[in-house]
């Protein structure tokens, strides 16, 4: 007799853990982990069985139509028996049925047939009281049919068995899964071959790896073996010049790189322009390297003097870089401090650059040249050198210790004995400024002038400055912040623009008390960073508070 649909029938016996599924002459059981070893276990839950399986839970009363159903996969005609098979096999009642209905209609099987039969065996071992038992002999002939049949699939029904063949159990080095995994491969749109990379020597290597975006500033024996392997022919201007803006760029102080860069400029003295040599000589001002090369200098002089009034500006950005590295020669301050050379400069479109850079340039003539005699920059013609912080510090305030710093101050001191930002004559932005008494206490800024006399007065030169309004000597104090990128990569040396700046604010009588970013990075919170600043300050024997005055 015919049971109900939706009756439940007998209960078949429990499977056992060791049933095997496998190709012809090999055995296999499910891996503890399998999916199948869930799917048999009688401890588990027919919703999360199907989650598992990535379908809607399975009604016991019920099967209804798949989404196979809608839309053939495996390219078939949508109605007639191909369909009506499809009906069949959603609607089987145990593995055996399903393997004898694709056995006996081969006519009528299409390939997505096999991953609706895939689909429904997941369902039966997730159906409800009991699932039916799961024969050896089955999964084996299931496994076989579709091994067979799968050239004929399409893509998405290979990726759609392949899917469900893992969820099931079956092994990734079992025939059914690497069969489907082969054919999967096939259809994959082959690899166009890579393109052939030319045969690179040293300065085409050197020059295709500094031109790359993606090349920042890790390999550098990759640049160093290139520079070795490369023919002296092979060193063009171009080449050099990329690695010397690459090196300033990424504040690499590499002494070989440099020495060659050097060594290069010498050479080839007479085939540079200014305009060339403005750009091999700016990684020496901005590392605050001074290179072995014995002939640097006099070649530079040498195209100071033939190149000075061809390119202006070039000749000036030459020089500055000679300034942070104190080697400034007299015969080109000479013609830049001219006042034909100022009155032409005046009329071009980097006129303010330009004398902004002759101001910083008459500053260090000031404070570093005392033997100096030629020509200076008219008072008139002076700016401001750096009126604001700099645009690394701005471009990194997020990253600066210059907010926490300044709250420390404040707390440990109070907002009116000290000043933030102050720009100080001839132009440059101090972090910090405090005004010390005589006597070392702090005292209010707005009772004291900030700033110490410039020009210096030779008599003031490494004293104490006086203060005009309270007539007390008085001393200024500079707390220099040090963050990271204020030195070259390797942290241990300033970069030369931050050198120069602490070198003429001590020139000028400034007492600088440095606060380095290994200390400030250490400082865990703001009452350790408290801590630190009034060791720091106490270190130089200042006093405030009550007992401070």
């Amino acid at each position: 007799m015919r049971r109900p649909r939706g009756e439940p029938g007998p209960r078949a016996p429990r499977p056992t853990e060791g049933a095997t599924c496998a190709g012809p002459g090999e055995s296999w059981s499910p891996s503890p982990n399998s999916m199948l070893r869930v799917l048999l276990s009688a401890q588990t839950s027919p919703a999360r069985l199907s989650g598992l399986l990535l379908i809607p839970p399975v009604q016991p009363c019920c099967l209804g139509p798949s989404k196979w159903a809608d839309r053939p996969l495996g390219g078939g005609p949508s109605a007639g028996p191909v369909q009506g098979l499809q009906r069949l096999l959603e609607q089987a009642k145990s593995p055996g049925e399903l393997l004898r209905w694709l056995g006996q209609n081969p006519t009528k099987v299409r390939a997505h047939h096999y991953s609706v039969a895939l689909r429904r065996l997941g369902q039966l071992l997730g159906s409800r009281p009991r699932p039916p038992p799961v024969e050896q002999a089955t999964l084996q002939d299931l496994s076989q049919l579709i091994i067979r049949n799968c050239p004929s699939f399409d893509i998405h029904t290979i990726h759609v068995c392949l899917h469900l063949a893992v969820l099931l159990g079956f092994p990734s080095d079992g025939p059914l899964v690497c069969a489907l995994e082969q054919e999967r491969r096939l259809r994959l749109p082959p690899k166009p071959p890579p393109p052939l990379q030319p045969l690179l020597r040293g300065g085409q290597r050197l020059e295709a790896a500094l031109s790359c975006p993606r090349f920042l500033r890790y390999p550098r024996q990759h640049l160093i073996s290139s520079l070795a392997e490369a023919r002296p022919e092979e060193l063009t201007p171009h080449v050099m010049v990329l690695l010397a803006q690459h090196l300033a760029r990424h504040r690499l102080r590499e002494p070989q790189l440099l020495e060659a860069i050097a060594h290069f400029l010498v050479v080839q003295e007479t085939q540079l322009s200014s305009k060339v040599v403005q750009k091999l000589v700016l990684p020496f001002g901005r590392l605050n390297y001074l290179p072995l090369e014995q002939q640097f200098m006099p070649c530079l002089e040498r195209i100071l003097a033939r190149e000075a009034g061809v390119a202006p500006l070039a000749t000036v950005n030459i020089l500055m870089s000679l300034c942070q590295l104190r080697c400034l020669p007299f015969r080109a301050l000479h013609f830049v401090f001219s006042p034909g050379f100022i009155n032409y400069i005046s009329g071009t479109p980097h006129a303010l650059i330009v004398r902004r850079y002759l101001s910083l340039l008459d500053t260090a003539v000031e404070l570093e040249l005392p033997g100096y005699r030629g020509p200076r920059l008219p008072r008139r013609q002076q700016v401001p050198i750096f009126p604001q912080p700099l645009i690394t510090d701005r471009a990194r305030c997020k990253y600066s210790h210059k907010d926490i710093v300044a709250e420390g101050l404040r707390q440990l001191l109070g907002e009116e004995k000290y000043r933030q930002d102050l720009t100080v004559p001839p132009g440059y932005c101090t972090d910090f400024l405090l005004c010390v008494g005589s006597s070392g206490a702090v005292l209010p800024v707005r009772t004291q002038d900030p700033f110490l006399p410039y020009p210096p007065r030779s008599c003031l030169h490494g004293q104490a400055a006086s203060s005009p309004t309270t007539r007390d000597p008085a001393q200024r104090v500079v707390l220099v912040l040090r963050e990271r990128w204020h030195f070259c990569r390797d942290g241990r040396v300033l970069l030369g623009s931050r050198a120069l700046r602490e070198r003429h604010l001590g020139l000028m009588g400034y007492q600088l008390l440095p606060l380095p970013f290994e200390e400030l990075e250490s400082q865990r919170g703001l009452p350790q960073l408290k801590s630190y600043l009034r060791q720091k300050l106490q270190a130089l024997g200042l006093r405030w508070g009550p007992e401070g005055g």
